[in-house]
């Protein structure tokens, strides 16, 4: 009797072992696809959208296309173009129409004082350094005509652009604080004057002087708590019916992106849904990936 029962728990433990060995054998059978029973199909679940992550590069035409296409705002004339700091363009639409910049073309002003006048000089008992973060970082209309005036006028900022290598065919400067709709430039121009000034002298005035977005001048309240915050450094321009904002991105794949987004679109347009399209154009900029 010892014996049968010793004999039946062995033949027990041996059939649980086949069982095993069996569930064992089909459970890698089905990862490596070698059962084909309709009812072991396994369907993948669904990637997350890569717009969670980020925008597939090739997909930017489209995105920004959606946005200033809305009903809302495709009456406007839109003029954008998006390169790296290395001349690659990232995205381009009437990249050499002339367009009202409004305050984008201060810019140009501060870029030609900083080529022919001493940042440590003084304007008012004001250091020309400061005089010019004045200018950009609170788009200051009176510093930016008061600057001009002491650069010796339009003939003056051309001289000192064309050294930088700027097409001074791209622009028509009447004032240098951008509120004359006589006021004329493309963003090719606007983007070539950015790229010369990232390494040219008085760059790091130039660039201390834009706004942060999110952080500081005429930014500090847009962009905020989004992925562009701290990333985007750019000049605002704004009257009725125009909107600009020009600058560059700190993109962590793409290196350092320069842009120019120009609008201009009927008087009558609120400035709200086009601010936002701007923004939300910056924000998809910021968010470029290559998604290969």
């Amino acid at each position: 009797m010892r014996h049968l029962s010793k004999y039946i728990a062995l033949t027990i433990s041996c059939l649980s072992l086949i069982s095993l060995i069996s569930e064992t054998s089909a459970s890698a059978d089905t990862v490596q696809g070698v059962d084909h029973s309709l009812n072991s199909i396994e369907i993948p679940a669904p990637l997350p959208e890569i717009d969670n992550l980020g925008i597939c590069s090739n997909k930017i035409e489209l995105a920004i296309g959606k946005i200033i296409e809305h009903p809302d705002l495709s009456s406007g004339k839109w003029a954008i173009l998006v390169q790296s700091l290395g001349g690659t363009n990232i995205y381009s639409l009437n990249p050499d129409s002339y367009m009202v910049p409004a305050s984008n073309m201060k810019l140009l002003v501060t870029a030609a004082a900083l080529q022919k006048l001493n940042p440590n000089g003084l304007i008012r008992s004001t250091l020309i350094g400061d005089w010019i973060k004045v200018t950009n970082l609170r788009s200051d209309n009176a510093y930016a005509n008061v600057l001009l005036s002491y650069l010796g006028g339009s003939q003056s900022v051309q001289q000192a652009l064309r050294g930088l290598g700027i097409d001074t065919n791209g622009y028509r400067l009447r004032d240098g604080s951008g509120l004359s709709r006589n006021n004329l430039i493309t963003p090719r121009t606007l983007v070539s004057t950015l790229k010369a000034m990232y390494t040219a002298r008085g760059n790091e005035v130039f660039l201390a002087s834009l706004p942060v977005a999110g952080i500081s001048g005429t930014l500090k309240n847009r962009l905020r708590e989004t992925n562009a915050q701290g990333m985007v450094r750019a000049k605002t321009g704004s009257l009725r019916g125009v909107k600009a904002l020009s600058g560059y991105i700190d993109h962590a794949e793409y290196g350092t992106l320069v842009f120019s987004i120009m609008t201009n679109q009927s008087i009558n347009q609120s400035s709200e849904p086009v601010v936002q399209a701007i923004d939300e154009i910056v924000l998809n900029l910021s968010k470029l990936t290559d998604c290969q």
